[in-house]
């Protein structure tokens, strides 16, 4: 008796896919979509792609047309998107009394609103779509611009594209290197859709279609393989006469702000930063920088002289403190009369005096958590941004602008998330030597936000071949080397501090060079393969 043909499995699949309708259709898309987000920071079971991106290839099948398809993808980029992002709703529960009602809206519908990048993807993917694999590479050159698109409409917001499937393990991150996270999109696309694609046209086993799938997998990433064998091979070097000390406060996103907690915090900060991995008071003793995280002091630290004497006692001679922190800074009158002074969320430099020696003012602002869109009108409507204090932030100058530290390399400074942005860390002529990224991911309490935020902030030092200092209230901080390698850290919800020497820079990559145009030749490449699988064949 002959049971059931095993490799008759995915074309069944395929045809139960392609004839579902209605909520049966809709509830296997959103399904897959939001499965495909294993795949990421801090699951890593990029593995699952096989299985899922197929089934968009499968819905766009069965459509009449590119409306028809909009809805496919944007089913499937709902669950996509609402299952990487579900942690903002943590959020809006650190003001529960305030902010708890807008909860449902702002987990639902920021995932509706990216789903239709996705959507749209499928239109423009069903315009263009033809037999055999050649519908994968137009996928993939689909979803590739509209993650691009994603990552820069509307003040952008790349969290988790597609490409970052392919940043872990970490020899296979170092192919950000050569293209970005963009550029990675669409080979993710093509290795995790195309075989089970293949494999899906026919009912029997088909060694040709086999063949071909695995010859689809195995070459890029043995490619990739390869050469993240050899920049992992790069010896490691460090800056000489630099040692670090990272505080991690992991004060409650609760009481950050209240008054009656502004002192302990403050002194929290002073205690661990006099005091050793080990818990031992050492008084900073050969520490030669010392980093807090964003807006570490819940006051103005530059209009309060006890704190920065508090700090100039604290710092040994030659010593210095790099620290976010929120500013003000007086605005001149209008011809009406007085306005309101300009608030600042960004990074400053006290010497051992408690005196400013730098700053960076952040320029790329959370909309709806640091400002917000239109303001006159929807505080008219009562709405208020999440972060703390009236009124919104104020971008600092563009571009993001070198800071210069005594003792370290000239500097990119990165406040929370803009470290997300691929291609926009570096923005002059001149090329830094070292990245500090300051956060309080606390906003997100122990959920998949800030593991997949420091996943992605590894992915930017090895694409520019910098290392990243980076500084959270709670976790995760660490000391990244410019190839992604995690030299130490602290963990979520971790009190305590980091002693690190410094590690040095690296030679510009081909993604430092020549940003996404490594890409958009990718796109370029799979668009001349589609057209040449869907010439006619002559004989």
């Amino acid at each position: 008796m002959t049971g059931f043909p095993f490799a008759a499995v995915p074309h069944c699949v395929a045809e139960w896919v392609r004839n579902a309708a209605g909520r049966r259709r809709a509830a296997i898309a959103f399904g897959a979509g939001a499965l495909s987000v294993l795949a990421f920071a801090p699951v890593f079971a990029s593995p699952i792609l096989f299985l899922t991106l197929p089934v968009l290839v499968w819905l766009i099948d069965s459509r009449a047309g590119p409306r028809l398809a909009a809805w496919d993808g944007w089913w499937f980029g709902f669950g996509y998107f609402f299952f990487n992002l579900f942690w903002i709703g943590e959020a809006f529960l650190v003001e529960a009394e305030k902010f708890a009602v807008l909860l449902p809206f702002a987990v639902t519908l920021l995932p509706a609103g990216l789903a239709l990048f996705w959507a749209a993807a499928a239109a423009l993917a069903k315009a263009f779509w033809r037999d055999g694999v050649a519908r994968v590479l137009v996928l993939a050159i689909a979803l590739s611009i509209a993650e691009w698109l994603r990552g820069h409409l509307f003040t952008g917001l790349p969290w988790n594209v597609v490409g970052y499937a392919l940043t872990f393990p970490l020899t296979l991150m170092q192919s950000a290197a050569l293209v970005g996270a963009y550029g990675l999109t669409p080979l993710a696309v093509v290795i995790f859709t195309a075989p089970l694609v293949l494999i899906a046209e026919h009912r029997e086993l088909h060694r040709p279609s086999w063949l071909r799938a695995i010859v689809i997998v195995a070459v890029p990433l043995a490619a990739m393989w390869a050469y993240g064998t050899w920049r992992l091979s790069e010896p490691q070097t460090v800056l000489k006469d630099v040692k670090i000390r990272i505080v991690q406060p992991s004060v409650p996103q609760r009481e950050k702000w209240l008054p009656e907690f502004q002192r302990r915090i403050f002194e929290d900060h002073l205690a661990l930063s006099v005091s050793a991995p080990n818990g031992v008071r050492d008084d900073l003793a050969g520490i030669t920088h010392l980093v807090w995280p964003e807006a570490a002091m819940p006051f103005l630290p530059l209009e309060t002289p006890d704190a920065l004497s508090a700090i100039g006692a604290m710092l040994p001679d030659g010593r210095t403190l790099i620290t976010g922190a929120i500013r003000r800074e007086a605005a001149v009158p209008a011809a009406g009369g007085a306005i309101d002074a300009k608030i600042y969320n960004g990074l400053i430099v006290l010497n051992d005096a408690g005196g400013l020696a730098a700053l960076y003012d952040k320029i790329h602002l959370v909309p709806f958590g640091e400002y917000l869109p239109f303001e006159p009108l929807l505080t008219a409507l009562g709405l208020k941004k999440l972060t703390h204090g009236r009124g919104s932030f104020t971008a600092g100058p563009y571009p993001r602008p070198l800071i210069e530290i005594p003792g370290l390399p000239p500097t990119a400074a990165l406040v929370c998330y803009e470290v997300l942005f691929p291609g926009t860390i570096v923005q002059g002529a001149v090329r830094p030597g070292l990245l500090i990224n300051v956060t309080n991911d606390g906003w997100f309490g122990n959920t998949t936000g800030p593991r997949q935020h420091f996943h992605q902030s590894r992915v930017r030092a090895v694409e520019e071949g910098l290392p990243l200092i980076r500084a959270a209230n709670n976790g995760i901080s660490a000391v990244i080397d410019a190839q992604g390698r995690v030299l130490q850290s602290l963990a979520l919800d971790v009190k305590g501090v980091i002693d690190s020497t410094v590690p040095a820079v690296a030679a510009p990559t081909p993604y430092a060079r020549f940003g996404d145009a490594g890409a958009f030749i990718l796109l370029l490449i799979l668009g001349a393969l589609c057209v040449a699988m869907s010439a006619p064949k002559t004989h």
